[in-house]
Formats: C-alpha cells, structure tokens, sequence
C-alpha cells in the first residue's frame, strides 16, 4: 500500500506458516482462506514457497480476491516481492515458507514498506516429530522457536503431549501450542499431571521435577502467586538484577542431548550479592508474579526468606518429563 493522507505507510499484516513436507501447512491456509473466509474478499496475496502434497486451486482463491504466486530460492528477493506488492496491492500477505530455509533468509531482507509479521503458526506432524528432532534438529528448533502458535496435527493415543508440550516452552515460553487429533479436531485441554501437590503447605518438588515446576509455574503463574516453595537449584545472577535478585534454576534439556539450557525463576534475597554463580542452593520462600519485558507476559517470580548452601543434585541435567 502506498503512503495514507497523513504520510504514514499503512501497515499490511503478514502471516507466516511454517513447517516441513507434510505437516498441514497448505491444509490450514486452504482452510483458512476458504471455508473459514478469513480474508473477507479483501485483496490478499498468497505467497507459496513450497509445493506439497495439497495444492491450492488458484483460479478458486483468485475469485475470492486471493493471489497465489509461487516463490523459489532465486526470486525471493526485495525487488521481486515488490513488483509483487505493486502489482496486486494487498491488505494483507499470507507466506507458507519452506520448511529447509533459514528465517533469516526472509527476516533478514528489506521487505515492501508496511509489510509487519504479526503471527508466525509452526505446523508439527507428530507422527514424525521425533525423527525430524532427532536428524533436522537445528532447523526445527527454529521453526518452534520464531513461532507464535504450534500445531501438533495427527495426534493419536500415543502422542506424548505432556513430554512435547514442555520441552516447547522451554524454548519458547510465549508460543500457545495445540494438539489436533486425526481427523483436525483441536484438544484444548492442557491439563498435566503434576508429580507435587499444589495444596500441600510446601511445595517441594524433588530434584528431578524442577523442569516440570519450571514451566507449570511460567504457564500458570496465577496458580502458584502465595504459595510456599522449597526448591534445590544452581544461581545465576545477571548483572540488572542488581544486588537483591538472582536466578534460583537448572540446566534443562529441552528436545535432545544437544539442546540443553539453563532455565529459572527469578528469586528476590536481600543478600543475593553474597551468593555464587552456579552455587548450589536450597530456596524457600513465597512465590509471585511479575511481568517480563522479554516475554511480553506475567511470569513468576520467588521471594525468597532462606536461601542456603545445598549439595549438588544427583543429575545436573533435568527434563521436562
């Protein structure tokens, strides 16, 4: 779109769905842009990087106002989507983006003006989840990573939901993630099994279930605002924290060996400035929330009465099973 009377170009909204070869990728768009009318004849420009099993009908979308151009490696350029831009001025720009490429291969180049992401939706085919972790690993961590909302489709009684489910928070926190069943039904309910009790005085989750603690508490933080904890974790202590605030966490693995990361709660003592990085430490203290600015979100925080040495943990590691 051109610029608007008050010499501001006009925002045009860009929505991305990634994905690897069959992971439902052209299913939802085809979905999306025809039986749920999601462009309401709005001009809109379909941008396909990847052909699949599913094609569109691009002279069905073309009477509903949608254009469909197929993009390759070679013609993903600035000028290109320009002269695309210009072309069928769209209010709103739809990109199913190969799975191999890189992001930055697209979030790295200059863009027509008023062209924002506003949603980046990851499709998982979870009968293959596991083989693409195992052997594409860095590339779909990328994909879970970049995205806004996850879709687990082809769900059946032995997806392991829970197990998938944390491991994605743990690499990325704000990504709302949905498990769809066979036949596309979504299944909402998120409910898991906690290996603690949440009514008990203390909360003491054993050295093991710090990972499972860890993302229960950043999902639900409300849940846990004025209970008691008492937790064996290592410090961290970033430099804006200050002097009365650390990280009280755990190295994690988040989807396999090579994946690990340290993972925390923020802890406020008023003598944090006396503890070591990497110490390990038993925490008590009460738990609350905050917002982070690097979340765009509530998250919980402890505010911790005794904070005292403690024997390192049989295993180091902990996971999000």
């Amino acid at each position: 779109m051109g610029p608007s009377k008050n010499n501001q170009v006009e925002e045009i909204p860009v929505y991305m769905f990634l994905g690897f070869l069959e992971s439902g990728k052209t299913t939802f768009a085809k979905e999306t842009l025809i039986d749920r009318g999601f462009t309401e004849g709005e001009p809109t420009l379909l941008l396909v990087c990847e052909e699949g099993e599913e094609e569109y009908d691009v002279e069905l979308l073309k009477k509903d106002n949608i254009f469909t151009e197929f993009i390759d490696d070679e013609n993903l350029t600035t000028d290109y989507l320009i002269s695309l831009q210009d072309k069928y001025k769209p209010t709103r720009v739809l990109i199913e983006y190969n799975g191999t490429w890189k992001m930055e291969k697209l979030f790295g180049m200059r863009v027509p003006k008023g062209w924002t992401v506003v949603q980046v939706i990851s499709f998982v085919n979870a009968q293959t989840f596991d083989l693409y972790i195992a052997n594409m690993r860095q590339m779909m961590n990328e994909h879970l990573a970049t995205a806004d909302m996850i879709v687990f489709n082809r769900c059946d009684e032995n997806t392991r939901r829970g197990e998938y489910r944390r491991s994605i928070k743990a690499i990325n926190r704000r990504a709302q993630i949905i498990f769809e069943n066979k036949e596309g039904v979504a299944e909402m309910d998120d409910t898991v099994d906690l290996p603690y009790d949440l009514e008990a005085a203390v909360l003491e989750p054993e050295e093991d279930d710090f990972g499972v603690f860890y993302i229960d508490a950043c999902d639900n933080p409300d849940r846990y605002v004025g209970k008691t904890v008492k937790t064996k974790a290592q410090v961290f202590k970033p430099k804006e924290y200050g002097a009365k605030a650390f990280v009280s966490g755990r190295f994690a693995m988040t989807c396999c060996a090579e994946d690990i990361q340290f993972v925390g709660v923020k802890t406020y003592f008023d003598a944090a400035k006396h503890l070591r990085d990497r110490q390990w430490v038993e925490v008590t203290g009460v738990m609350d929330k905050e917002f982070y600015p690097e979340f765009g979100a509530e998250g919980p925080v402890i505010k911790a009465s005794k904070v005292e040495p403690a024997k390192p943990a049989e295993e180091e590691v902990v996971y999000f099973s």
